[in-house]
Formats: structure tokens, sequence, C-alpha cells
């Protein structure tokens, strides 16, 4: 449960673009004007069917805190 997992996590994605496809489908909702709204939940759970381990916190801080590029 680290934010190293988290970074784990998004590499994979972004090598593996039907893992990604994955993703997108059960954890994104495209709304109107082609908005993106995704689930939290739906992430850390997807990410722990694929062996990552880590909570709605280390999501956030990679997304909002770290200057990662994802």
């Amino acid at each position: 449960m680290s934010l190293e997992q988290v970074q784990a996590f998004y590499q994979l994605l972004s090598s593996d673009q039907k893992v990604y496809e994955l993703y997108l489908n059960k954890c994104c909702q495209i709304g109107i004007l082609g908005s993106y709204h995704w689930d939290k939940k739906k992430i850390i759970n997807f990410a722990a069917t694929l062996g990552y381990c880590f909570t709605e916190n280390e999501l956030d801080r990679l997304w909002f805190e770290v200057e990662s590029g994802y």
C-alpha cells in the first residue's frame, strides 16, 4: 500500500493498450461534451484485480500532488 503501487499501476496502463481499454471501460464514464468522470473506488478495485494495492488517498496524491505526468 504505497505511492509506488499507484505509480506501477499507471505505468502498466501506459504500456499495455488492452489493460488500458479495460480500465477505461470499467472505471470511467464519458459525459457531455466528452468530459471524463473517473470512479476512484472502481479504479482501486480494478487495480486490485491486477495485484496492486493502494488507497484512495494514495491515488489522490498521485493525481494531484506528485508531478508524475500521469
